[in-house]
């Protein structure tokens, strides 16, 4: 049984779902960004207990086409984004052949749903990806601009400020000062 699930971001949203399925002892066959596939076949009781489990780790149950549609969008960009090397389509070419449908229905059914364009949510996306290669510490803003798609550093640094409100550099001391990494 196909479940698509609202919420799911990240990794460790796969496994807190995985943990999730676990729990109500239902076996996931595969649990992906925004979906998990069940080996069980639920009645109407089993379903709200699922419901009920998945809402207190902040994930919803999506039933309606439309919002599957959403999720599916959002699953797609975060792929996009964060495989740029699986796709030099541009994301409007990717989102048609991913999701078998015009570009302007997908874009048209995500903003009312969102009450933002795709292109926003893609950059929001972009600007969470530098934010979390940051944190790792590991590479230079520059070596991130690359792997992340942005033609500049101050391409880069120009979007993540507009959407942050402060440079890769300020952004960076900040954590670090909140994490205390800076007194050693």
């Amino acid at each position: 049984m196909e479940i698509i699930i609202k919420g799911m971001v990240c990794h460790h949203c796969v496994e807190a779902v995985g943990r999730v399925i676990r729990s109500a002892g239902l076996t996931p066959v595969e649990v992906t960004l925004g979906r998990a596939e069940i080996r069980e076949h639920l009645d109407d009781k089993s379903l709200h207990m699922l419901d009920s489990l998945l809402s207190s780790e902040g994930f919803t149950r999506i039933l309606d086409s439309e919002s599957k549609l959403v999720e599916e969008t959002k699953r797609a960009v975060i792929h996009h984004v964060r495989q740029p090397h699986e796709c030099r389509l541009n994301l409007s070419v990717c989102l048609e052949k991913q999701l078998s449908m015009p570009y302007d229905t997908i874009s048209r059914v995500f903003s009312a749903h969102e009450g933002r364009t795709i292109e926003k949510y893609q950059m929001a996306q972009r600007v969470e990806w530098v934010k979390e290669l940051l944190g790792y510490g590991q590479m230079t803003i520059s070596e991130i601009a690359d792997s992340t798609g942005y033609s500049s550093v101050a391409h880069l640094s120009r979007q993540f400020k507009n959407l942050t409100g402060m440079t890769p550099t300020e952004y960076l001391r900040s954590s670090m000062h909140r994490s205390g990494l800076n007194e050693v």
